[in-house]
């Protein structure tokens, strides 16, 4: 028999509120700045994202969002967690930006 992680989850208790589970790509903006990242760990509170990139420019928003293309990019060397209290949106992706541009 196989189970999801979801499934997993909720056998051994473990709950999440967050609208995004482990494994998701996400474009997260913060009160402060944009990032994109793959949720690996949810601490409380905290969220880690590998792979993740500070888009210091989106460009045109939709068209941004539509294309997986951003006008500025800044990828993090290690990954980064973000404290959730901060998130005043996010959306899922599929593609991650993986290069500085």
């Amino acid at each position: 028999m196989e189970f999801s992680l979801k499934d997993l989850k909720e056998l051994l208790g473990v709950k999440n509120d967050l609208p995004f589970e482990i494994g998701d790509n996400v474009f997260i903006r913060t009160v402060t700045y944009h990032i994109t990242g793959k949720v690996t760990e949810i601490k409380g509170k905290f969220v880690k994202l590998e792979k993740a990139a500070w888009i210091a420019d989106s460009g045109r928003f939709s068209d941004a969002l539509k294309k997986e293309e951003f006008s500025e990019v800044e990828p993090f060397v290690n990954a980064v967690w973000i404290n959730t209290d901060s998130i005043a949106d996010f959306t899922f992706i599929t593609r991650l930006p993986d290069a500085q541009k």
